[in-house]
This record gives C-alpha cells, sequence and structure tokens, in this order.
C-alpha cells in the first residue's frame, strides 16, 4: 500500500515522503494513529501543495529533538543500587529505571527508546544510546555507585578489623608494664 507520511517514521522516512508499506502496517497502525495518509491523488496534490508547511514542521521537529540531544547529553545519571561480592548489583538498572530518573530530570523519553549495549549489573560507568526520533541518537552517561549504606558498615569492618590488633597490642603493653612494675624492687 502506498501511503504519504505525516511525521518521521524510524526506518520508514520523513514527513511528506511517499512509501509503499505492508497493507496491514498501514491500515493497523500508521493510519490510525494519524503518522501517514492514503497515497491517491487528491492527497498527492494536497501533499505538494502543503510541501512548506510540512517542511517547516520537519525542521521545527528536527530543532526540538536537537535541543533534546543537547540536554540529555549535559545530562549524567546516577543510580545508588545494594551491591554485593566483587561490585557485581543485586539486580540491574534498566531502561525503565533510566527513563524514570529522566522523568524526574524533566526529559520525558519512552523507556523502549533507551538502548543499552547490554545489561547493567555491576558499579561503573556506562553510556547508553537514547533514539529521539529519526537520524537523532543522544549518548547518555550513566553511573551506577554502590548504596552508601554497605560502603558505611565496610568501612566499618574494616576499621574494626584494623583496630581489633591495635587494641590487643595496647592491653598486652599495659599488662607488660604493670608485671614490670610489680616485678621491680621498691627502693
Amino acid at each position: 500500500m502506498r501511503i504519504i507520511l505525516q511525521e518521521p517514521v524510524e526506518h520508514l522516512g520523513n514527513i511528506g515522503d511517499i512509501v509503499t508499506v505492508a497493507d496491514g502496517y498501514a491500515r493497523n497502525y500508521l493510519l490510525p494513529t494519524g503518522r501517514a495518509i492514503l497515497a491517491n491523488e487528491s492527497n498527492i496534490k494536497y501533499v505538494e501543495h502543503h510541501l512548506r508547511g510540512l517542511e517547516k514542521k520537519r525542521l521545527r521537529l528536527q530543532a526540538q529533538g536537537e535541543a533534546l540531544k543537547q540536554k540529555i547529553e549535559s545530562l549524567t545519571l546516577e543510580f545508588e543500587r545494594k551491591v554485593g561480592d566483587q561490585g557485581k548489583l543485586f539486580g540491574s538498572v534498566t531502561a525503565m529505571d533510566i527513563a524514570d530518573q529522566l522523568k524526574e530530570k524533566g526529559v520525558e523519553i519512552d523507556r523502549r527508546k533507551i538502548e543499552l549495549p547490554e545489561p547493567i549489573k555491576t558499579i561503573g560507568d556506562f553510556t547508553a544510546q537514547v533514539k529521539i526520533q529519526v537520524g537523532i541518537t543522544a549518548e547518555l552517561k550513566i553511573v551506577v555507585v554502590g548504596d552508601r549504606d554497605d560502603v558505611i558498615l565496610a568501612d566499618d569492618e574494616t576499621a574494626e578489623a584494623a583496630g581489633a590488633p591495635e587494641a590487643e597490642a595496647d592491653v598486652e603493653a599495659e599488662a607488660a608494664e604493670t608485671e614490670a612494675s610489680e616485678a621491680a624492687p621498691e627502693e
């Protein structure tokens, strides 16, 4: 089925393009959502006549996409997760987590547009690709850190373990001094 795109569609084309797609794809998705219209003679004349308006719309959408790309690339998302041995997370950081944190920062992105090269299951620095629209992809910096409680507990345990030999040495030194003072003859 031949259709005329009313907005950019991934892997298909831009506004005003006349493309051929499967009948079901056009009938069940593109036409009902308003992303395309049938490519009959009257619609083709209509599009040619209104091509300037469509071009302005395309340029406006592209400018908005570029602005959103700049905003996303300026952000660094930090996730705090519980960590096990060797820096492995209990669970993982998902595209849904990233979308939620982006929403908190004022950027609304559908989670399906966030591409992670592999699941984030360890602490460290990562990058994710965010597909804003056709031809515009932003790189998002992600930092995953261990839970602060785990770090504090680990530091306390390390301090206690380091302090234990010193405490034992102090007790032994005091005992040695006491024995030495008792053993020394009094004058």
